[in-house]
């Protein structure tokens, strides 16, 4: 069967793939062993009544020195204190897989594209091209959303109407993860893709239109590697700014008073400019969606509206003598649009 080229090939990783997937694995592991850690201290705050804190980050240098002057008893400060020797311990390895990664992400074209867009940073970015791999192994984008699980699950029957339910999930979760956490960054940021969660969110809600727009996410990092293009509506003060950030992660020296591209960031008229050119961007989208919308078609009653099909006998009065082979409504309502012209 392999000879008569029955059987279909499967793509397998190649060494350095496989190790950044280890790596990002590995760093996954941490952050969720930090996040049980601290958990659990906020448990034992919780169940001693004591208040909130008044800093922000509780495990930050001010807010240790809150948490030391809280009163608990003896078991619980010991406690408090072992969890915060190994919130410490995790703090260390994950700085040494994080400089790895930076090494890693420096040199690696397909990351630094993927990291113009806003929302992405070198941790989305990593996770992204670990879990795809090679991304000209997928023809087509709706190939690598679904080698992601982000297409929703299609259900029909028949002549009946399609139900789409919720997304398929196969692949790996933590980059599924990435994505919708990338996507909730991005939408908060102007331009064509706040705008289509905006229309998303209108009709479907926020939960399915986030969702949605990590699927638009995925779409966009494939033409971005395959065209080997930067992101259109990138902010270069913002990309710069984060460049700079993995440079010193993965342990390059700092130039304090020395300005380099990553300063501009800091100037808000560098910041106003870019933030007008997404909203011209999101702007654009919207008219876009606006054009190529089709028209409200008339509306239809009995079955035919409730499922939305088109009945197989023909109405009474005038349409029950038409042609078997109908004319399409939109040619002729197009039609109707030019004799109106």
């Amino acid at each position: 069967m392999l000879a008569a080229d029955y059987l279909p090939s499967v793509w397998i990783a190649d060494e350095q793939t496989q190790a950044l997937r280890r790596q990002v694995g590995r760093r996954a592991q941490i952050v969720r062993q930090r996040t049980r850690l601290k958990n659990q201290v906020q448990s034992i705050l919780h169940r001693n009544l004591v208040p909130r804190p008044p800093v922000a980050d509780l495990f930050g240098i001010k807010g240790r020195c809150w948490l030391a002057n809280q009163p608990l008893p003896p078991d619980e400060e010991l406690a408090v204190e072992a969890l915060l020797r190994q919130l410490g311990f995790h703090a260390r390895e994950l700085r040494i897989i994080d400089a790895s990664l930076g090494q890693a992400a420096l040199h690696s074209q397909e990351i630094k594209r993927l990291m113009t867009i806003p929302g992405v940073d070198a941790t989305v970015a990593s996770s992204i091209v670990a879990a795809v791999g090679d991304f000209h192994r997928f023809s087509h984008p709706e190939r690598l959303v679904s080698y992601r699980g982000l297409n929703p699950r299609v259900k029909q029957s028949g002549a009946q109407p399609a139900s789409h339910g919720r997304i398929t999930k196969p692949g790996r979760a933590h980059a599924r993860g990435m994505l919708v956490e990338a996507a909730w960054a991005a939408v908060k940021t102007p331009g064509p893709l706040r705008a289509f969660y905006e229309r998303i969110r209108s009709r479907r809600g926020m939960q399915v239109a986030v969702v949605a727009t990590a699927r638009k996410l995925a779409v966009l990092c494939w033409h971005l590697i395959i065209k080997g293009e930067d992101y259109a509506f990138a902010r270069p003060s913002l990309t710069e700014q984060k460049l700079r950030k993995l440079e010193l992660r993965a342990g390059m020296p700092s130039r304090r008073g020395q300005k380099g591209k990553a300063s501009a960031y800091s100037l808000k008229e560098v910041r106003r400019r870019e933030r007008e050119l997404g909203e011209q961007g999101e702007r654009v989208y919207r008219q876009l969606v606006a054009d190529w919308q089709a028209k409200v078609p008339a509306k239809r009653s009995g079955a035919a509206a409730t499922n939305g099909t088109r009945l197989n006998r023909p109405s009474e009065g005038q349409a029950a003598r038409q042609a078997s082979v109908p004319e399409p409504a939109l040619r002729s309502g197009v039609d109707h649009a030019h004799a109106e012209a």
